[in-house]
């Protein structure tokens, strides 16, 4: 076997053992200015963690159904009562094998109803500390969207009314959103404190 493809053998076996680390950026489609986070996790996360991690990472309540798609594969949690499109189990996959190089992207889908498109993209690849506690959330705009907010359209809408105290429904959302929402609210630390009380490296 030459050299090369032995080098490129050695690369995959060590991003699928977990010894590389992912900068990943996540971003919501469909709104603007934009709502994203940027973020470190190690490569041998399974799908069905990311999943998990986004929805800290997002905001989200992991409330719905979802979904991943790459290069036209469908990773979700399958149903085997379903004869719909197949569908892999996210929790079998690791996230090395989907994504494996600075700009690799896929698409994660959370609640078919309101539509809300993420954007994932591979920034960066590097070692993993070896005792680094991950993830690590490093940057991030804008708060995430009401769950059942009804999508962009209804998200666009709900701002309208709560930002216009003489829209019609702007008691009525207030009161669904718990008494107020700063769309521009996001503190990267917060997240981080969730996972292991607010530590964030310093980029190098």
């Amino acid at each position: 076997m030459r050299n090369s493809s032995h080098g490129k053998t050695d690369k995959r076996e060590k991003t699928a053992n977990g010894k590389n680390l992912y900068q990943l950026k996540v971003t919501l489609r469909g709104i603007r200015p934009p709502i994203w986070r940027k973020f470190l996790v190690r490569s041998d996360v399974t799908l069905g963690k990311l999943h998990d991690i986004l929805q800290t990472v997002m905001g989200w309540t992991d409330s719905h159904l979802h979904q991943f798609i790459a290069n036209n594969i469908i990773y979700g949690t399958p149903d085997p009562d379903s004869d719909m499109v197949e569908m892999i189990n996210e929790k079998r996959v690791l996230l090395s094998r989907v994504l494996q190089k600075p700009k690799d992207r896929m698409v994660y889908e959370y609640d078919f109803g309101d539509g809300w498109e993420h954007e994932i993209v591979l920034e960066e690849v590097s070692s993993a500390p070896p005792r680094g506690k991950y993830p690590i959330v490093l940057a991030g705009r804008r708060a995430c969207p009401p769950e059942d907010v009804g999508g962009p359209w209804g998200y666009a809408e709900f701002l309208e009314a709560i930002k216009n105290p003489k829209h019609p429904e702007h008691e009525e959302y207030l009161e669904w959103s718990g008494g107020s929402f700063d769309p521009e609210r996001f503190d990267p630390n917060e997240i981080n404190l969730l996972y292991h009380g607010g530590w964030r490296p310093e980029k190098e």
